[in-house]
């Protein structure tokens, strides 16, 4: 057999040892940017705990299959029972889970504030709020907050006694597991909310929706890190390595180079959302340019209990369970209320996406690694802020579209930063795309209002 190809893509995997905080971010999830954007790529998944290591490695290996071979050097001598072929449908789903995501938001009607809105709802509506109000307070139950996330709405509650939250959670729909009373009144004790959750169809809608099999290897070592430098020996350039780190004490990061957050949070142009896969390869491009040319960014970090927005859904106990994750708690005795995709049973569970793009000549060393025990949660999260274009007839109009234009504005110099694409470049796609233009403002006569300034200085 050949070596002529060391692993998919030029990465070989080569041991040489010898030995919660949680942000609420919500938003329409509409696009992900996974693994499959970028060329030359390797996914591995990497759980650890104490000196346990489980790590499966994905194969996208196109050829002749004799001339494919794999280098697995392991600390230690391994039996047959310490090897495993997985499914690749793991990993994908791991990619998806954990990938940069674009999310939307839409502005309301700055002539129908909420409050007015409110106070224009049917008779009907405020008897049917009340009324579910007033039944769970009966039943001792709070209805805290409400609100809609992605393709579920969401309830938060408290609650004093469990026979009265059981009867509640009947009522609205939610299959309660026998035996359930008594863990429900355990919580309550403690004080605890109830996060629940149910499908919006209307919302749900909108989300539209010959290979080698992964080897899976399974070893005790001290050492936490992966051999890179033998995937340069017969490498086309730049390589791009997934690394998807599971633990249960919180983010992972390397030791020997320097780990950074890739940038997040940056409104931009509506019209980016029928080309975010360009946009997110130039923006990592350039962040990797500003960092010489390579370097290793965090694009995910987050309980795998559950995701805001959804990218797709958590992985499974049965699928972390494949991976590798040995610590995961018996399942027996505990059924799971049906439904509840976005905030699962505890896994204890956190994963770490690493995006590594090297070279042998920029990355002298094998990558090594840490568990820091932070678990805040992060993600590459982009957003489009989508402006009211229905008919406005109010005062308020005026000042809407001028701050609406402002930000747009500022939305084109975000993107031309991330991504150094030149900003009339960026106006003309915009313009020719046709949504995410700016507003044209008409006055009365030369009347601009008391706010005339705010129309003199917009950065074109």
């Amino acid at each position: 057999m050949k070596l002529s190809h060391l692993l998919s893509s030029a990465f070989a995997f080569g041991f040489i040892a010898t030995a919660s905080s949680a942000n609420a971010f919500c938003g329409f999830y509409v696009a992900k940017a996974g693994t499959d954007l970028f060329n030359e790529s390797s996914k591995v998944a990497l759980v650890r705990d104490g000196d346990r290591t489980v790590i499966t490695m994905a194969n996208d290996y196109q050829g002749d299959l004799t001339e494919f071979a794999m280098v697995i050097p392991v600390p230690t001598a391994i039996k047959r029972e310490q090897v495993h072929i997985s499914d690749p449908a793991l990993l994908k789903h791991l990619d998806a889970y954990t990938a940069p995501r674009l999310v939307e938001y839409f502005d309301d009607d700055p002539c129908a504030p909420q409050v007015m809105y409110e106070a224009m709802r049917s008779s009907t509506d405020v008897v049917v709020m009340t009324g579910t109000r007033q039944r769970a307070k009966s039943l001792g139950v709070t209805i805290e907050d409400e609100f809609t996330v992605g393709e579920y709405d969401i309830q938060l509650l408290s609650a004093t006694q469990s026979d009265g939250l059981m009867t509640y959670l009947d009522e609205n729909g939610y299959q309660v597991p026998i035996g359930a009373n008594r863990i429900l009144g355990s919580y309550i004790k403690q004080d605890m909310k109830f996060f629940i959750a149910k499908v919006n169809l209307e919302e749900q809608s909108k989300t539209g929706n010959e290979y080698l099999r992964p080897i899976a290897v399974a070893f005790e070592s001290p050492k936490f890190m992966l051999p890179i430098r033998l995937g340069t020996l017969n490498a086309r350039g730049d390589q791009d390595l997934f690394v998807y780190a599971l633990t249960r004490e919180g983010q992972v990061e390397t030791t020997n180079y320097r780990t950074q957050k890739i940038p997040t949070g940056q409104e931009l142009p509506v019209y980016i959302k029928d080309n975010f896969p360009d946009f997110y390869k130039s923006m990592y491009a350039t962040s990797a340019k500003r960092d010489g040319g390579h370097g290793v960014f965090m694009e995910y970090a987050w309980d795998m209990g559950w995701c805001d927005p959804c990218a797709a859904d958590p992985l499974s106990r049965e699928e972390l369970q494949e991976l590798g994750v040995f610590w995961l708690p018996d399942s027996q005795n505990k059924p799971m209320p049906r439904g509840r995709r976005i905030m699962p049973q505890a896994q204890n569970v956190f994963v770490t996406r690493l995006h590594v793009r090297y070279d042998a000549k920029s990355f002298p060393e094998d990558l090594k690694f840490k568990t820091t025990g932070n678990k805040e949660n992060y993600q590459g999260r982009y957003v489009l802020r989508h402006a009211y274009e229905g008919e406005m007839k109010c005062e308020a109009a005026t000042d809407y579209k001028i701050a609406v234009n402002k930000r747009k504005d500022e939305e084109v110099k975000a993107l031309a930063n991330l991504t150094s694409w030149d900003r009339a470049e960026i106006w003309s796609d915009i313009e020719e795309a046709g949504v995410g233009k700016k507003f044209t403002i008409t006055y009365k006569g030369d009347d601009r209002g008391p706010t005339w300034w705010k129309d003199i200085w917009g950065d074109k």
